[in-house]
């Protein structure tokens, strides 16, 4: 087996936990490897530090697996996932659609899996798990007996590894969008052509938080993408609810949620440019008492992160000239690169503009379906915050 020796000094994080080796903290030329092939990384000196897969034509050069030195094989990736599974089990052991593998949250970097009932939907980011495919699939029937297993490999991060974009189904047979249920709502989900993976289980744990602030209240629901935020809101007994998105595809499926929990008299849904969107309820003088925030990714890497912030300034700054006095508003940012310090000090910018009072009343993070590697901060996403406005 090949070993990757770490330049001096440059072991402390990975030895802390953190699993990414980047391509400058390697001695020697990383083209002399195979890529995707299973190295020991070692420090300076020679002691082993553990087990992962290299890929020379990528900027993080190796992505750790274990700190043992144990057999990377079926029975390996076998443990991992069934660990995984047990872990959701305890943690939501009535939910049969949730994200069962978070790639490094789960020790696993580089893998994707969700489940929406019987449904595998599954992401190989990386050389090294995309060559061991058929491996990580086997083990996936293993566990979960799957009826359906899609392959959505048409994420960006491909590119970044030498990999091609593509969406299949890998087995059985899918006719159309599935139905599933999250906190007794249904929800019909495209898992083969809908964003990501189909649904966004990582705002799971804040969509019930919203319940307790919107009962009796009309909402507008930001971003709204198929109407999970929308329909909690209506489930919760708001009064009306309004939802947005560019998409109509999603708004679609949105219509057709809120008829399957007959919540269509209360949720209507429209297709807008958010940004301007908002600027029209704006300059109608239009009220609500709860507003969701819930953009994608605005800052995709460092170098976007001044626009981004600037954006999610000028939304939230729109969305509190809407917001009554004592309403909720609830932003949220996906953005890695955004940290929750930072997102305050942008609510503080658009709330002294809009010349409003703010009150932080909750904070919001992604589900515990998607645990966060305390040596791996990457892993910590999403962050939501939940403020009362005077």
């Amino acid at each position: 087996m090949s070993s990757v020796y770490l330049q001096p000094g440059c072991d402390q994080r990975i030895k802390q936990g953190h699993p990414w080796v980047f391509s400058n903290e390697v001695q020697g030329r990383l083209k002399e490897y195979s890529p995707g092939e299973i190295v020991e990384v070692l420090d300076a000196q020679g002691r082993f530090i553990g087990k992962g897969y290299v890929n020379p034509n990528s900027l993080i050069a190796v992505r750790i697996l274990t700190r043992y030195r144990e057999d990377i094989d079926g029975a390996f990736f076998m443990r991992r996932i069934a660990a995984a599974w047990e872990y959701r089990q305890k943690v939501y052991p009535r939910r049969d659609s949730l994200r069962v593998v978070y790639s490094e949250g789960d020790l696993l970097p580089g893998l994707i899996v969700d489940k929406f009932n019987d449904c595998l939907v599954v992401q190989f980011h990386t050389l090294g798990m995309e060559i061991r495919k058929d491996v990580i699939l086997a083990a996936l029937e293993s566990v979960f007996i799957p009826r359906v297993i899609v392959l959505r490999n048409d994420v960006s991060v491909r590119r970044l590894e030498g990999l091609p974009l593509e969406k299949k189904v890998a087995k059985g047979l899918l006719s159309g969008p599935i139905v599933i249920q999250e906190d007794g709502l249904r929800f019909q989900v495209d898992i083969l052509e809908g964003q990501k993976t189909g649904f966004f289980f990582d705002q799971s744990e804040n969509r019930l938080k919203l319940q307790r602030y919107v009962s009796q209240g009309e909402v507008l629901d930001c971003f709204c993408y198929t109407g999970a935020w929308a329909l909690h809101a209506a489930a919760a007994g708001a009064r009306r609810v309004i939802g947005l998105d560019s998409s109509q595809r999603a708004l679609e499926l949105a219509r057709i949620n809120a008829e399957l929990n007959g919540l269509d008299g209360v949720c209507q849904f429209y297709r807008a440019d958010i940004f301007q969107g908002i600027e029209d309820l704006v300059g109608d003088n239009k009220g609500f008492d709860a507003i969701i925030l819930d953009p994608p990714s605005l800052a995709e890497s460092r170098k976007s992160l001044p626009t981004a912030l600037k954006g999610y300034e000028k939304i939230n700054y729109q969305a509190l000239k809407l917001l009554k006095p004592g309403g909720i508003l609830v932003t949220s940012s996906c953005s890695y690169h955004i940290g929750m310090r930072q997102l305050q000090d942008v609510i503080l910018k658009a709330a002294k503009k809009a010349g409003r009072a703010v009150r932080l009343v909750a904070y919001g993070h992604q589900s515990p379906d998607h645990p966060i590697l305390l040596a791996a901060p990457e892993t910590e996403y999403l962050k939501c915050l939940f403020l009362l406005a005077a």
